[in-house]
């Protein structure tokens, strides 16, 4: 992509928010994974990444970018269509730190089409394996190790408060996050374990420009009242907030929309 996606952050100063945590993110090889596992380490986490294995090099560039943060960066690699790979994510994060403290479900899988009639089945149940089935069983997992003072995050989208003409799939089940958010939250309150989203609007991520023809990808957020997408190390900032106990210790079951200027989501 050029511009690359920024993930730096340059202007953002850590303040130990999450020092000593440990954190699992899937899809953290790239966009507001990356961005998100960058900002978890300068707040002191040790962090581990899930992504596929086909993105090994992206993966590593993330670890690289976390250890000149001074952190470590556990690599898991695994397809999350698997409930087993979910599984195996938590424990092996957990055999490796010896401890999870906050798991932010930011992986997905979208795919542009025009019609219903063009969505076909196999489309239809990869979307929904990924995207919610594969929060749920990384959340229930989680559990087995989260206590008093953990947290989840979850990456919803816009999309699923006000759908999307061409993302059917995508939005149904960003609007199944939002939901699983505020009924898991209300299921892990007397547990002290907080349950929070973020619900982005347009980020300049692969994710999000992978399958749009040229012309489509420079219009690629102009819609917004800012008139541009947002960059991953925007959205990231929001994560850790929802993560940290030391900013949003009084917050669970929220979905945060972070829409550059619109203010008329559903």
């Amino acid at each position: 992509m050029e511009p690359r996606p920024r993930v730096h952050a340059p202007g953002y100063l850590g303040a130990s928010k999450l020092k000593d945590k440990v954190a699992l993110i899937t899809g953290g090889d790239s966009g507001i994974g990356r961005a998100t596992a960058v900002l978890f380490a300068r707040e002191g986490a040790k962090v581990a990444i899930g992504y596929l294995d086909e993105e090994q090099v992206d993966a590593e560039i993330t670890a690289d970018l976390v250890a000149r943060e001074g952190q470590r960066c556990e690599l898991l690699p695994g397809n999350l269509l698997s409930r087993q790979i979910c599984d195996d994510l938590v424990e092996e994060t957990v055999r490796r730190y010896g401890r999870l403290d906050v798991l932010v479900n930011n992986a997905a899988y979208q795919h542009h089409q025009t019609s219903i009639e063009d969505l076909d089945d196999e489309q239809w149940d990869r979307t929904f394996r990924i995207n919610i089935y594969a929060y749920f069983y990384l959340a229930r997992a989680a559990l087995r190790h989260l206590g008093p003072g953990g947290a989840i995050v979850n990456v919803g989208s816009i999309t699923g408060l006000e759908g999307s003409q061409h993302l059917l799939d995508y939005s149904a089940t960003k609007g199944a996050i939002h939901a699983f958010t505020k009924s898991l939250a209300q299921n892990l309150v007397s547990r002290r374990i907080r349950v929070n989203a973020v619900a982005p609007g347009p980020v300049w991520t692969p994710l999000n420009v992978a399958d749009k023809p040229p012309d489509r990808v420079a219009r690629f957020g102009a819609e917004t009242p800012m008139g541009r997408p947002a960059q991953p190390d925007e959205i990231a900032p929001a994560i850790v907030f929802l993560a940290s106990g030391v900013d949003s210790s009084y917050i669970t079951g929220e979905v945060l929309t972070l829409l550059g200027g619109e203010t008329t989501a559903a």
